[in-house]
Formats: structure tokens, sequence, C-alpha cells
């Protein structure tokens, strides 16, 4: 039996512009599209890992208003269970996300709001949940605090601990070691570790120096080259592979993310997990949106039925 997954992250509204660029300081230019829609990393891992079929808590802070009427909507769709501390005094996040058009490629602005308070409290509170879990998962849009509280408790209680570290930080070694599996982009692999990430040996070279810092295993999510498996010297690599045509990347690594924590907590093995968690992005980023892209179950499979 699936044991549950706890996300810790934040939500946001997505407000999403679509333009040929980005404007320059002090200019305008006309938009060829907008959307609002839910979104925040923690949220929409959350939405993917409940809709791929996994028991989904999350924990967060929400202000009193209609964002946050919009991420309790999202929530009871998917089928996350919502651990929400309300914040009156603040407001639900958003995120000004730009699309560039012809690409798909997105430059993005996060404002936290309630969930920039989410404190070592507020998880600690949340303990006994956490330590019930199969997999606790968190990233670093929330406070760091919070982050390493909650992968404390997990840790202490021997749950898999899943780190998406994300937007790119700097990290401690101490909380490093306390990550079981860690899934940076190439990006954020690059500024973890100070080495380029533009091959697959390159990454695997990114990957062997978090595994030196304490890490046990890292996914090096490759965009349109899939994500590379490593750990104790061996590596996996899985291809990205999409039933369409790409049409928006924005949620493809809260995909994967929600995607592989789901078929972690059935207990898949690793390269099944993998697959599965390529398979929920690939599905995801030939739709538009964040959160409103990921896929149902059923969907998932069928796509993994059909190689």
């Amino acid at each position: 039996m699936a044991k549950p997954i706890v996300i810790l992250g934040i939500f946001n509204a997505d407000t999403a512009y679509r333009a040929t660029r980005l404007p320059r300081l002090g200019e305008t230019i006309m938009g060829l599209g907008f959307h609002l829609g839910p979104g925040g990393k923690g949220s929409n891992q959350a939405v993917a890992a409940a809709r791929a079929g996994g028991d989904v808590h999350m924990i967060t802070r929400l202000g009193a208003d209609d964002f946050a009427m919009m991420a309790r909507g999202i929530w009871a769709e998917a089928g996350v269970t919502p651990h929400v501390i309300e914040d009156v005094e603040s407001h639900t996040g958003s995120a000004f996300i730009f699309l560039e058009e012809g690409t798909g490629q997105n430059a993005i602005i996060v404002c936290p709001g309630a969930a920039g308070g989410l404190s070592k409290a507020d998880v600690q509170a949340n303990s006994a949940l956490i330590a019930g879990a199969g997999v606790f998962l968190t990233q670093l849009e929330q406070p760091m605090e919070a982050a390493l509280a909650g992968l404390q408790i997990a840790r202490a209680a021997g749950v898999t601990t899943m780190l998406n570290p994300a937007p790119a930080a700097a990290l401690s070694d101490a909380l490093l070691a306390l990550v079981d599996i860690i899934t940076p982009n190439e990006s954020e692999a690059e500024g973890l570790t100070g080495l380029p990430v533009t091959t697959l040996a390159e990454a695997e070279a990114a990957a062997d120096a978090l595994i030196a810092r304490g890490v046990g295993a890292v996914i090096v999510t490759l965009g349109e080259k899939g994500v590379l498996y490593r750990k104790g010297g061996h590596s996996l690599h899985v291809p990205a592979r999409a039933p369409g045509p790409v049409r928006e990347t924005t949620g493809a690594g809260d995909a994967f993310n929600g995607g592989f924590a789901a078929a972690l907590a059935e207990g898949q093995p690793i390269e099944a997990a993998l697959r599965f968690g390529c398979a929920v992005a690939g599905i995801s980023v030939t739709r538009a949106g964040a959160a409103a892209a990921m896929p149902k179950r059923a969907e998932v499979d069928s796509f993994l039925a059909n190689p």
C-alpha cells in the first residue's frame, strides 16, 4: 500500500503573460495572451503527485483572500489534503510569469506573501504528519529554516527525503546531509557545485560533487534530454518523451518531482519511478499552465503502456 506524500512549499496565483520578448526597462509592449491560474512549486508538485495517484498532504501558509480560495479549489479537485496556517495580515502568494512566444521558455518573479512566513514552528506543529509519510518533499520558495526543520523530522523518522533546490540558493552541507534525493535542473546543479552542466558527463560530475557533500542520490533534470539519476558511482539516464508538440515548459520540473514522488511512495523501483516522473512531465509540457497541465493517473499509465 502506498504511503502518504507530505509536501512543504508554497502556493502562488500565477499571472502568465505571453509575448514575443521581455520589455526593456521603461518600455511597454503589447502581449499576445494572459492567463491566471494556480501555481507555486510546492503546490504544483502536490497537484502532480495527487493526480498521479498519490495520497498527498500540503503544508503551507495562505492569506484570507481570493487567491487562497483558488488554492483550496485546485487542491480539492486534485485530491490534495491541505494543512494550512491562515495569515490574515498577509496575502496569498503570487507570481509573474513571462512566456516567450515561439520557444515556450519562461522567466518568473515570485512573491510568496503569507508563505514567506512559514516557520520552524509551523513545520514542527505538523511533525506527526511528516513522520508518518513515505516521502517528504520540499523546495526553496519558503524560508530555509522551515525546509531544514521538515528534513530533520523526516530523516529522524526514516522517511525518504526529497529536495527540489529551486529557486537556486546556497545550501549548507548539514542540510544536504539530510537529503536522500536532490533534484536540481542543469542551472541549479551548476549553481550548487560551480561546475558546468551541458552534457551527461558534466551532469554526472556535478552529481558526484553533491554526493560528496552528503546527498544520498542526485537526479539532474535535463529538459528535453530527460533526467540523469546518479548514486554510488552509477547512473541511469531516462530520455524525455512527450505525446505531442511542446506548448509550455513552466511546470515541467514540478510535474517530474510530483510524479516521481508518487511512484516512489508506491514502492516502484528507481528506474520505473524515473520513467513515471518523465511521463508526467512529458504530458504536462503539451498543455498550457502549471498545475492545470498536470495529467491524471490513467493518462500516465496509458502513455507508459504505448512506448
